[in-house]
């Protein structure tokens, strides 16, 4: 069943008792009560005690490559159930889905059944801040300050490993919609910044080659942080697992994981016949 507006705040509620588990679609369903955003569907397989909840974002052109679908699992039966006979997940299709990493056999399985290739896309470390004072006093007296707008999406786009084409809609999304931050240079453009995916999770950390080395990275980081945390969103990032240097940034700046928990993404394109 879709859920309405108050059956998502109550969904909401629910989901912080399975933090960190639920941190992807309690986040997404945060920030998607908060601002505008674009749209996006929630369904449930039973209400009010749901043993999967899906985050669906509508498609509105065929290069929403980066609209993904996430998943949060209490029970593993309701997900096969869920995946091989709902609506919701067309497996004609190519879909992109985002769901902890002990979810991955059942989706392979159910995807070879529906004749769809599978394909990994990433595996992350789920870092979280839990607390704000773990943050550690950032100088940034001297550096210009801001937040990304519209006149940006290009460079964000060409310096993000993702960035082809499709990548244009959801990074003017998270520009438009979502807090981000930015170091200004003396012409006012943009030389380091950090955004916020419709997850809430802090994202696109990106320095320009020739500014690198100023410290710049965790200035942005920090400043988002404290800017979320002020705002009640929950404060959290995905590292992907080859990425150290990342790993450490985030965790000198005092932002931790759960060694248990993983999430990945990955994508089903349907086999042709």
């Amino acid at each position: 069943m879709e859920l309405t507006a108050e059956q998502e705040k109550t969904a909401e509620m629910k989901l912080q008792t399975y933090l960190p588990l639920s941190q992807v679609v309690y986040g997404t369903l945060l920030l998607k009560s908060r601002v505008h955003a674009d749209p996006m569907k929630v369904f449930v397989d039973n209400w009010p005690d749901f043993g999967v909840l899906v985050c669906k974002p509508t498609l509105e052109q065929e290069t929403d490559f980066f609209k993904d679908i996430e998943i949060f699992v209490k029970d593993k039966a309701a997900l096969e159930k869920t995946i091989r006979n709902s609506k919701i997940f067309d497996w004609t299709q190519l879909m992109c889905v985002g769901t902890d990493l002990d979810n991955t056999e059942i989706f392979k399985s159910v995807a070879s059944e529906k004749q769809s290739l599978w394909r990994p896309l990433s595996l992350c470390h789920m870092m979280i801040l839990k607390d704000l004072s773990c943050l550690p006093d950032v100088n940034g007296s001297g550096i210009s300050l801001g937040s990304l707008n519209e006149s940006h999406i290009q460079v964000v786009k060409q310096t993000w490993k993702f960035g082809q084409d499709g990548a244009v809609s959801m990074i003017q999304n998270m520009v438009k919609n979502f807090p981000s931050c930015c170091v200004l240079d003396a012409e006012g453009r943009p030389v380091s910044w950090v955004l916020t995916y419709a997850s809430c999770a802090m994202g696109m950390l990106y320095t320009l080659p020739e500014h690198r080395g100023k410290g710049y990275a965790r200035v942005v980081v920090c400043a988002l942080a404290k800017r979320l945390y002020t705002e009640g969103y929950p404060v959290y990032c995905f590292i992907e697992e080859e990425n150290k240097v990342s790993f450490q940034l985030f965790k000198r700046l005092g932002f931790t994981e759960d060694p248990s928990h993983r999430y990945t993404w990955f994508d089903f394109t349907p086999i042709a016949n």
